[in-house]
C-alpha cells in the first residue's frame, strides 16, 4: 500500500519490466483442470505421515502440469505387505510405482515385492535411493538367481551383499561421515533411457545415502540385463540402473525430486509419467 517497491526502483533509476505470466497461469490452469488423470502407487513406510514424502508429491504435480495430467496417489503401506496385512494385488488399479528413499530393516521386503511386481507386470517404475538399492536387490534374487542376496544394511551377513558400503566406509564409525551428500556430478551412459531423458551425458543431481552397489556384482547383474546407465565421475559408483527391455524401470541413488520444479520438473519424473500415461 505504500509503492514501497516502486520507491527504490525511482531512486535506483529501475524501469519496471513488463508482466508476462502467461506460461505460469497455463500450468495452473493445467493443474486444475487436466485433460488425463493416473494413479500413482507410492510404496513407502513412513506412509501415515504424508509428508516424509512432500518432495516427491509436488515433483508429481510438476510433471502433472507439464503433461496436463492429474496425479492421484496411492499410499501402500510396504510393512502391511511384509506382514501379511494385504498382498501387492493392491497396485493392480495403478499406473505406475515409486519406491521412495528410507532407512532401516522395516517394510523393505513389502518394499522387494512391490518390485517384483512391478517389474513382471511391465509396470512403470521409479526407484529414489533405497528404491534403486532394493531394485538391485530383487533382481539379483529372481532374475540373477542369488538366493538370499541382499543389502548389508538389512542382513549384514548375507552370502550375496549386493548392496554394501564401500571399503572405506567401512573404517568411519560416525554414520553422517560415510554418507554421499548434497550435490555431485553424475556421468551418463549414451544410448540409455536416462541418457535419453536428460539429453545430455552428465546431469547434477542431489545425494543422501551410505549404501552403494557392490562391485563384485556388477558383472552378472549386467550379463542378466541390467544396465547402469549412471555413475559417479572418475569413480566405478553406480547411480542410476535400468531395464531397457521393459516400459520404464529406473532406479537413482540420488533424488531426483530434489531439484524439481514447476517450471521445470525433473526429467525423471516427466519421463516416469509419460510411461504410466500411455
Amino acid at each position: 500500500r505504500q509503492n514501497l517497491v516502486e520507491l527504490i526502483m525511482q531512486k535506483l533509476c529501475i524501469k519496471p519490466s513488463k508482466k508476462d505470466l502467461k506460461n505460469w497461469e497455463g500450468l495452473v490452469e493445467k493443474i486444475k483442470n487436466p485433460k488425463k488423470e493416473v494413479t500413482i502407487g507410492i510404496t513407502g513406510k513412513y506412509t501415515a505421515l504424508k509428508d516424509a514424502y512432500v518432495s516427491i508429491k509436488e515433483a508429481l504435480v510438476h510433471a502433472g502440469a507439464h503433461n496436463d495430467c492429474r496425479v492421484n496417489i496411492k499410499w501402500i503401506e510396504t510393512t502391511d505387505i511384509e506382514d501379511g496385512k494385504q498382498t501387492v494385488g493392491v497396485l493392480k488399479d495403478c499406473d505406475g510405482m515409486i519406491v521412495p528413499g528410507g532407512f532401516g530393516e522395516r517394510g523393505m521386503e513389502g518394499k522387494i515385492q512391490c518390485i517384483k511386481y512391478a517389474r513382471e507386470k511391465g509396470m512403470p517404475f521409479l526407484g529414489l535411493c533405497l528404491g534403486m538399492q532394493l531394485a538391485v536387490v530383487e533382481f539379483a534374487r529372481n532374475v540373477c538367481g542369488l538366493e538370499g542376496a541382499n543389502t548389508t544394511e538389512s542382513d549384514p551377513n548375507t552370502k550375496h551383499p549386493v548392496v554394501d558400503l564401500l571399503p572405506e566406509q567401512k573404517r568411519i564409525v560416525y554414520k553422517g561421515a560415510t554418507m554421499r551428500l548434497g550435490g555431485h556430478d553424475v556421468q551418463i551412459k549414451e544410448g540409455t533411457l536416462a541418457y535419453k531423458l536428460y539429453g545430455s551425458t552428465k546431469t547434477r543431481e542431489r545425494f543422501r545415502h551410505r549404501w552403494e552397489i557392490n562391485e563384485n556384482y556388477f558383472k552378472v547383474l549386467e550379463e542378466k540385463g541390467l544396465v547402469f546407465s549412471g555413475k559417479a565421475i572418475g569413480e566405478e559408483v553406480m547411480q542410476i540402473a535400468e531395464l531397457p527391455r521393459h516400459k520404464f524401470f529406473l532406479g537413482t541413488q540420488f533424488h531426483p525430486e530434489f531439484t524439481s520444479r514447476l517450471e521445470r520438473p525433473n526429467p525423471l519424473f516427466n519421463g516416469f509419467l509419460k510411461a504410466c500415461i500411455k
